[in-house]
C-alpha cells in the first residue's frame, strides 16, 4: 500500500470493528452494513494488506500477527482522523457519541449510579457500553483502541497511557457480628485464625491484604476466591469467614454484619482513570473524563 490515491478509506474503518468485534456479523451491526458488505471489505482488505488479518476459530475470528501488529497505529491514525472532521467543541446537549468504559463491578457500583443520571440529564444522546476484564487487558484494550476509559488500579503504565486520580481507597474488614462474641473488631490473632474471603479476577497473584500480611511474616487461610465484588458482602452472614476489602462497595453496617478495620496496616490505594494519550485533545472524551472526575473527587 505504497500510495493512498487508489485505497477506500473507509476499509480502515471495517478493519478498526473486525479487530475489536473478532466477529463479521458483530462488525456488520457496529458499523450499520449488512454481514456480506463487511465480509467484501474483509476480502479486500487481505488483499490490499497481503495477510489473512483475521483466521477463523471456534467462537470467532482471531487476528494474525500482522493484524495485531498495525491495530494500534490503525486506532490512533483513525482517532486522528475523527478529532480532524469533528466540531471544534463537544456540544453535551445536542451531539450523538458511543463511550466504551472498561471497570469491575467494584468500579460500576462506585460510578455508575451518579453518572448515568448526570449522563442522562447533560447528554441525553451520549451512549455508555460499559465491559468488564482483568486488569492487564484493560490496559491492552486502551493502548489498542477498543475501549475509551478504563477504571481501577494502575500500576507500570505505559507512557503512551495517561492517568488520572479520582480518589483514594482504604481497606474495610466484614465479618458476622454474631461471630465476634459482642466485639466490634477483632486482633490479628483472631483475624489470622479465621477463613478469609477473597474478591480477584486472578487468584494466581497475591492482592494488597495478603502483600501486606506477608510483609510481616503472616499468611491467611483462603477459602472462597471470586471475581465478583457485588455479591461478596451477602456471602458472609451466618458464616465465620471475613471479608476483606475495598470500603466502599461495603454495605451499611446493620443486618447482623460488623465492619471494622483491619488489625494490621495496608496501604490505600488509588482508583484512576486512564485513556491513551491519543484521546487527550478529544473534547467529548475531555468532557466525561473532567464529569466523572467532578463526580468522584473526594
Amino acid at each position: 500500500m505504497n500510495s493512498l490515491s487508489g485505497v477506500d478509506l473507509n476499509l480502515l474503518v471495517v478493519l478498526e470493528a473486525l479487530l475489536a468485534e473478532r466477529h463479521v456479523s458483530r462488525a456488520a451491526t457496529r458499523l450499520n452494513k449488512s454481514q456480506p458488505a463487511v465480509s467484501h471489505a474483509l476480502a479486500r482488505l487481505r488483499h490490499l494488506l497481503d495477510d489473512p488479518l483475521l483466521v477463523r476459530r471456534p467462537g470467532g475470528l482471531e487476528p494474525t500477527a500482522r493484524a495485531m501488529e498495525i491495530a494500534p497505529a490503525l486506532a490512533e491514525a483513525l482517532d486522528r482522523m475523527r478529532h480532524l472532521l469533528a466540531p471544534a467543541g463537544f456540544d453535551a446537549a445536542t451531539e450523538r457519541r458511543t463511550f466504551r468504559l472498561a471497570m469491575s463491578d467494584y468500579g460500576a457500583a462506585v460510578m455508575l449510579p451518579a453518572l448515568l443520571p448526570l449522563i442522562r440529564a447533560q447528554a441525553p444522546h451520549v451512549d455508555l457500553v460499559v465491559s468488564q476484564a482483568s486488569r492487564e487487558v484493560m490496559i491492552s484494550q486502551i493502548v489498542d483502541g477498543e475501549i475509551d476509559l478504563a477504571f481501577g488500579v494502575f500500576p507500570g503504565l505505559d507512557r503512551s497511557v495517561r492517568s488520572q486520580r479520582l480518589f483514594d481507597e482504604r481497606f474495610a474488614c466484614l465479618a458476622d457480628a454474631a461471630g465476634l462474641g459482642g466485639r466490634q473488631t477483632m486482633d490479628l490473632a483472631a483475624y489470622l485464625e479465621r477463613p478469609h474471603a477473597l474478591v480477584d479476577l486472578r487468584a494466581d497473584r497475591p492482592g494488597e491484604v495478603d502483600t501486606a500480611l506477608a510483609e510481616l511474616g503472616h499468611k491467611r487461610r483462603l477459602c472462597l476466591i471470586i471475581p465478583h465484588w457485588g455479591v461478596a458482602p451477602r456471602l458472609i452472614a451466618g458464616t465465620d469467614l471475613v471479608l476483606t476489602v475495598a470500603s466502599r462497595i461495603l454495605p451499611a453496617p446493620g443486618n447482623g454484619l460488623c465492619i471494622f478495620a483491619p488489625p494490621f496496616e495496608i496501604p490505600a490505594f488509588q482508583f484512576t482513570q486512564i485513556w491513551h494519550k491519543r484521546r487527550d485533545g478529544d473534547p467529548a472524551h475531555q468532557w466525561l473524563r473532567s464529569r466523572i472526575q467532578h463526580l468522584l473527587d473526594d
